[in-house]
C-alpha cells in the first residue's frame, strides 16, 4: 500500500521537472559562407554571361600571342633580322608576361581581381595599338614587351569565373573555355592571310586590338569576386553580389547571415613556401614550365617548319643547293620565305587540333581527377613529340602537330583548374601569376628551341 501511495507523487514530481526545463532554449542564429551561397543558388543565366565575357577574354590574349607567329616572317624581311632577332621578339613579350604576372597577382590579391582585369585589359590595348606606328625593330621589341606585360593580367578573368561556379561545374565549364583561345587563334591567323598581304602587318595589329577595347566596355557587366570582397572584410558588397547572382538565376540564397573569416594577411609569397604549400607550389611550377614550353615550342616550332619548308622530301637536292647558293651569293642574314596560302592552311588545321580532345578531358578531368587526367595527356604530348621527328610527309606533319596541339591544350585546361583550386582565396590570384611566370619562362626558351 505504501508502494501505491508514494507513485503519484513520483509522477507529479517528474512533471514539475519537465514544466521546469521546458522554457525556450535561445537558438543559435544560421549562417552560410560563399562557397554555401554559390553550391545553393546553383548554375543559371549569371553563370552563362560569365562565360562568354570572361571566356572571350581567350580570344583577345590568344590573338595577341599568335600575332608575332604570323607577323615573324614579314618583320624578318622588312628589318632584314637574323634568326635571333626574331626568337628575341616573342622572348621579350613573355619576359614582360613573366614579370608582370607575379605583380599583378599581388595587387589582384590585395585590391581586386576585377580592377587588375580592366587595368591590364586598357595596358594590353593601348600598347598593341602604338605598335602599328613601330619605326624600327627595337621599338617593335619594346612596345610588344609592354603588351605582354598587360596580356599577363588576363589570368584574373579565369580566377573569377572560378570563385563564381559550382564546383561540380567547373570541370565542365573551363574546359569549355578553350573553344575562345581557338577562336581567337584562328581569327588572327585567317585575318593574317588577308590583310598582310593586302594593306600589310601594320594593319593586322589594328584590327587585332579590337576584341580587347570592346570586352573592356563589357566589363561593367561582371562583378568583383564576392570570395575577395568578404575576405577583406567588405561583407555588404559580396552578399549584395551573391543576391544579383541569385536573382538572375532565379534561386534563392541560403538562410541566414553571410560570415567568413577576415584575412589580414592576403597575397604574401611566404604563404606559397610555406611548409603546407610548398611540395605543391614547386610540382604546379615545374609542371607550368614544361606545358608552357610544349604549347608555345609546337606553335612556333611549326611556323618555322612551314616559313623554311622543312618538311621531310618536299625539296629535291639540287633545290637545296640551288637555294643555298643563292644565299651565300647575296650574304643576307635575312631567310625571306612569306607563308603561302596553303601555310596559312596548314595553321588552321593544326590549331582547331585544340579543340579536338576537349570532350575526352573534360570526362577525364570529372571522372579520372586533375591529377591522374594530366599525366595521361602530358605522357602522350612527350610520344607525340618524339614521332614530329619521323621522316613524313607533309599530310603526316599536320597530323602531328594536330595531335599535339590538341594534347598541349588539354595540358592547360587541367592545371588551370588544378591550380585555381588548390589554393585559398587569400593566395590563389598570387599562385595564378607565379605559377604563369615559371610558365612564361618555358615560353621564353621555345623561341630560341624553334630556331
Amino acid at each position: 500500500m505504501s508502494a501505491k501511495q508514494t507513485e503519484p507523487v513520483t509522477v507529479i514530481s517528474l512533471r514539475e521537472l519537465n514544466l521546469g526545463t521546458s522554457e525556450p532554449q535561445p537558438r543559435e542564429s544560421k549562417t552560410f559562407t560563399v562557397e554555401e551561397a554559390v553550391e545553393t543558388i546553383g548554375f543559371g543565366r549569371f553563370h552563362i554571361a560569365l562565360f562568354l565575357i570572361m571566356g572571350s577574354t581567350g580570344v583577345a590574349e590568344a590573338m595577341e600571342i599568335m600575332l608575332i607567329a604570323v607577323v615573324s616572317p614579314v618583320i624578318r624581311c622588312e628589318w632584314q633580322l637574323e634568326n635571333w632577332q626574331v626568337a628575341l621578339v616573342t622572348t621579350m613579350v613573355f619576359f614582360g608576361y613573366m614579370v608582370f604576372s607575379i605583380l599583378f597577382g599581388l595587387l589582384a590579391d590585395r585590391y581586386g581581381r576585377w580592377k587588375i582585369l580592366f587595368i591590364s585589359f586598357l595596358w594590353g590595348a593601348y600598347f598593341s595599338l602604338l605598335t602599328s606606328f613601330s619605326p624600327s625593330y627595337i621599338w617593335f621589341v619594346f612596345l610588344r614587351t609592354m603588351v605582354g606585360c598587360g596580356v599577363s593580367g588576363h589570368s584574373q578573368g579565369l580566377i573569377i569565373k572560378t570563385e563564381f561556379l559550382p564546383t561540380k561545374y567547373r570541370g565542365y565549364m573551363l574546359p569549355l573555355s578553350q573553344v575562345f583561345w581557338l577562336a581567337g587563334s584562328l581569327l588572327i591567323i585567317g585575318l593574317a592571310s588577308v590583310v598582310v598581304p593586302t594593306i600589310g602587318w601594320r594593319w593586322l595589329i589594328r584590327i587585332a586590338s579590337i576584341p580587347g577595347i570592346i570586352l573592356i566596355m563589357a566589363f561593367k557587366f561582371i562583378p568583383e569576386s564576392a570570395r575577395f570582397n568578404v575576405s577583406t572584410g567588405n561583407t555588404l558588397a559580396a552578399l549584395a553580389t551573391l543576391e544579383r547572382i541569385a536573382k538572375m538565376n532565379r534561386s534563392v540564397m541560403p538562410e541566414g547571415k553571410l560570415v567568413e573569416p577576415i584575412l589580414e594577411k592576403r597575397g604574401r609569397f611566404a604563404d606559397l613556401l610555406d611548409a603546407k604549400y610548398l611540395r605543391t607550389t614547386l610540382q604546379i611550377w615545374v609542371i607550368w614550365l614544361g606545358i608552357s614550353f610544349a604549347y608555345y615550342g609546337v606553335i612556333l616550332a611549326s611556323a618555322e617548319l612551314l616559313e623554311r619548308d622543312l618538311v621531310c622530301g618536299s625539296q629535291s637536292e639540287s633545290e637545296v643547293a640551288v637555294t643555298v647558293g643563292v644565299l651565300e651569293e647575296s650574304q643576307s642574314p635575312c631567310y625571306c620565305h612569306m607563308f603561302a596560302p596553303s601555310d596559312y592552311r596548314t595553321m588552321i588545321i593544326s590549331t582547331i587540333g585544340e579543340i579536338a580532345l576537349n570532350p575526352l578531358n573534360i570526362l577525364g578531368i570529372n571522372f579520372l581527377g586533375r591529377r591522374l587526367s594530366l599525366s595521361i595527356t602530358m605522357g602522350c604530348t612527350a610520344l607525340f613529340f618524339l614521332l614530329l621527328n619521323i621522316c613524313t610527309s607533309s599530310a603526316g606533319l599536320i597530323g602531328f602537330l594536330f595531335m599535339l596541339r590538341a594534347l598541349v591544350a588539354a595540358n592547360f585546361n587541367t592545371i588551370y583548374i588544378y591550380t585555381a583550386e588548390v589554393y585559398p582565396t587569400m593566395m590563389r590570384a598570387l599562385g595564378m601569376g607565379t605559377s604563369g611566370s615559371l610558365c612564361r619562362i618555358g615560353a621564353m626558351v621555345a623561341p630560341f628551341i624553334s630556331q
